[in-house]
Formats: C-alpha cells, sequence, structure tokens
C-alpha cells in the first residue's frame, strides 16, 4: 500500500509512477478523497473545540442565573456534539473509502525496469545450461511411458480437470524433489523451514496483496478462511503487526505447502499435463530486510533458486520483467524459465520478486534500528521451486528415446541409490 503522506508531497511523480502500471490521473482522485476526510475531521475537531468551550460556559451561566444564555449555550454544546458525530461519521466512512482505493493500486516500479506490455518484451538477464540435443522427437511429460504415474482420469472422477493423482515412481520422485529443494536451502542458503497454515484469515491475504485485487483466483471457505495460493501469505505474514529490532534482520524462511488456484482468466490454456493446475505444492522462499538490503537480498534470493535448477541439470534463463508484466505488488521480478524440449519452449519455473515496503504497510510490519523511531521493513518472495513444474522439466529433460528417464544425481540419494525411471514407470 502507498504512503498517502508521498502522495500529497509529489501528486505528480505518484502519477507518473502509475502511468507506467497503465494508469492515469489517480492521484486527484486519491487526494479528493484525502481532501475531503481531512476536512471532516477539521470540522470535527472545530466542533468539539466549540463544544469545550460552550460546555464551560454553562455553569457560569447558570450560576448566574441567566436562564436564557444557559438555554443558548446547552442548544449549543448539544448541536456542536451532533456536529462532531456527524463529522466523525463521514471522516470514517471516507478514511474507509480512501483505504479502500489505494488497496487496489499497484506498487510502483524501479526506475530501471524496462518498457513493455506483456511478457514479450521480458529481457534476458542470464542463461545457464545448453538444451539436449535429442536423436529422436522428444515429447511433452504426459506423453512418456515412463510417467504413467501421472493419473489424469482419476483425479478427473474425484475433483475435475486440472488436478492429477500422483502414483508410484512420479509420487516419489515428485517428493524426493520438495525433499532435495527444503534440504539445500536450509543447509546451504540458510533459510529457516516453517511449517505454516494453508488456511488463512481474510487480513492475511490482504497483506500480501492477493485481495482485494485476486479474490476471484482464490479459494475462500464458507466459514471465511482462505485456503493460500502460496506459503508467501503464511511466511510473510508471521511479522504481521510487528516491530522487529534491527538484530533480527534479515530473516529468511521456506516451507514446502500445499497451493490452491483456482486459475481464473486462463480458461483453454495449458489444460494438457499438470502445468497449471488447481492444487499443486511448492517450496516457497521470503526474506524480510532492512530497507537499504533489500536489493541485494533480491539477487541472493535468484540465486538461491538458480542453484536448484543448476544442481538439477536444468538449462534455464533469467528474466527481468518489464512494467506491463510485473506482478501487482512487486517493484522488481526475476522469472526463472526452465527449458521444456517437448514444448521447445522456456516455460516459468520461478518468479523472484522485490515489494519493497509495500506489504509491509499493509502488515504494519516494522522494525526498529538503534533505539529509534520504526520503519517499514523491505519483503521479498520467490519459488524454490515450483515442485509439479519441476517434475515436468525433470521428466522432459530426462527422457530417453526408449521412454524411461534418467533422473538427475542429486536425487539419487532420495530414491534408495535409484537412477531412473524404466518405460513401464519403475524406479530402477
Amino acid at each position: 500500500m502507498h504512503d498517502i503522506r508521498t502522495l500529497r508531497d509529489d501528486p505528480a511523480a505518484f502519477d507518473a509512477a502509475m502511468q507506467r502500471r497503465g494508469l492515469s490521473g489517480i492521484s486527484a482522485q486519491v487526494l479528493q478523497i484525502d481532501n475531503a476526510r481531512r476536512t471532516a475531521i477539521h470540522a470535527s475537531e472545530t466542533a468539539k473545540a466549540d463544544q469545550n468551550a460552550a460546555s464551560k460556559q454553562v455553569g457560569a451561566a447558570k450560576a448566574a442565573g441567566d436562564d436564557a444564555l444557559f438555554e443558548r449555550l446547552r442548544s449549543t454544546v448539544a448541536a456542536k456534539k451532533a456536529e462532531m458525530a456527524e463529522m466523525n461519521t463521514q471522516a470514517k466512512a471516507l478514511d474507509q473509502q480512501l483505504t479502500d482505493l489505494l488497496l487496489t493500486l499497484p506498487n510502483t516500479l524501479d526506475p530501471d525496469i524496462p518498457p513493455g506490455r506483456d511478457d514479450t518484451d521480458n529481457v534476458e538477464i542470464h542463461r545457464w545450461g545448453t538444451p539436449r540435443s535429442f536423436d529422436f522427437p522428444p515429447v511433452e511429460h504426459y506423453q512418456l511411458p515412463a510417467a504413467t504415474g501421472l493419473d489424469f482420469d482419476t483425479a478427473g472422477k474425484l475433483s475435475g480437470s486440472r488436478f492429477v493423482v500422483l502414483r508410484g515412481a512420479m509420487a516419489r520422485v515428485h517428493r524426493a524433489l520438495a525433499q532435495f529443494m527444503l534440504d539445500l536451502h536450509i543447509t546451504e542458503h540458510g533459510l529457516e523451514e516453517t511449517n505454516a497454515p494453508v488456511l488463512v484469515r481474510e487480513e492475511a491475504m490482504y497483506g500480501t496483496n492477493q485481495l482485494p485485487k485476486f479474490a476471484e483466483d482464490s479459494y475462500q471457505t464458507t466459514n471465511g478462511w482462505w485456503l493460500i495460493p502460496t506459503s508467501e501469505v503464511t511466511l510473510t505474514n508471521s511479522v504481521r503487526e510487528t516491530v522487529l529490532d534491527a538484530a533480527q534482520l534479515p530473516i529468511r524462511l521456506t516451507a514446502h505447502s500445499l497451493c490452491f488456484r483456482s486459475e481464473a482468466g486462463s480458461a483453454g490454456k495449458d489444460t494438457a499435463g499438470m502445468l497449471r493446475q488447481h492444487q499443486f505444492e511448492k517450496v516457497e522462499m521470503v526474506s524480510v530486510t532492512a530497507p537499504e538490503h533489500s536489493a541485494a537480498e533480491h539477487t541472493r534470493m535468484t540465486t538461491c533458486a538458480q542453484n536448484v535448477l543448476e544442481r538439477l541439470g536444468l538449462p534455464y534463463r533469467v528474466m527481468l520483467l518489464c512494467e506491463g508484466d510485473t506482478g501487482f505488488g512487486a517493484q522488481r521480478t526475476h522469472d526463472l524459465e526452465v527449458w521444456l524440449p517437448g514444448q521447445n519452449a522456456f516455460r516459468e519455473i520461478s518468479s523472484v520478486s522485490n515489494t519493497g515496503d509495500f506489504q509491509a504497510r499493509r502488515m504494519n510490519a516494522r522494525y526498529r534500528a538503534d533505539g529509534g523511531k520504526p520503519a517499514f521493513v523491505h519483503t521479498l518472495n520467490g519459488s524454490g521451486l515450483a515442485v509439479g513444474r519441476t517434475l515436468i522439466a525433470v521428466l522432459e529433460n530426462g527422457q530417453q528415446g526408449d521412454g524411461s528417464v534418467d533422473l538427475p544425481a542429486c536425487l539419487h540419494p532420495y530414491l534408495g541409490s535409484k537412477t531412473r525411471v524404466t518405460p513401464e514407470g519403475q524406479l530402477t
């Protein structure tokens, strides 16, 4: 959320920042509500002062026996009390209107974010690995004989489209991937493993900017809880309404969790296979830092995600997202795209974002340095990685001409030293 004081001080700069997001003339709309709110507050304070002044004179008029003045003053006190109540009601309603509007406005972008409208304008900033040359036409993950354990038919009977049941080798490799990612982040990257609820209160969704903008992309229970679309929600909100000591920063967390997304607006997109699911698993990374360290932390987190792909031997590229493709809450985002030979394309497998103090303001998450005044922290989040998409990449990049799949060496210890999935779907 934005600081209204910053907008008041330089509305032109705010409009320029929002123009990069495709929004025009927003400051006038915000300031109109803000000015009306401040006018109502001032009127309430003035009425309160008049009420107090009149109240002090009531006793004197009664003691002097001036009944006419006494009655006039009593009427004034009552009128000012009613006026104050009315202005307070107006101010409260305008304050809520202002908050509701500010909650719909996206974060400002870093100055060097490239211009552009969509993902075709993103800029490649790093590439690793060389896509393998096949002596046979590579196929997509769900077409592999070895992937017989991807059971979409049973999932359809149970839950409908965009769900999958994992069986046998597919379930075990999927689990091994999550375990490998967690172990790498904990033992080498210095993140603290966390296991948090997947059901959260509404304010937690507001805190990490899933609400109000992305309500249709998430699932809500009948008693008001929301199913998390990512454990960014729980990990980041763990510092909400808290004043941290500077010595506690940075806080670096990771979690393996179920994630739930309605995929509203993606009808007909990636319907085959398990690339885009309503329920999936992800290993998430979240960092909470002092503002002066968040840019370096963003680079660090990107490197953590890159390390996962490199250990797995999966070719990838890092994209700096352009203005039109950067998410609502982010100031800067790096997308990691893994090579999928079955699609002959790079596809997103991780998105690492620095949100600055945007989420911290929504959560009232602050820190205090050297006994000074509390300031808002910066929060960052990123996938490290999406487990299902990583399974897809492992299957497609490891596929062999006989329909089997060779598995990355880093997974062998998690699979009882088994190294491949046979064309019949068995680990050997």
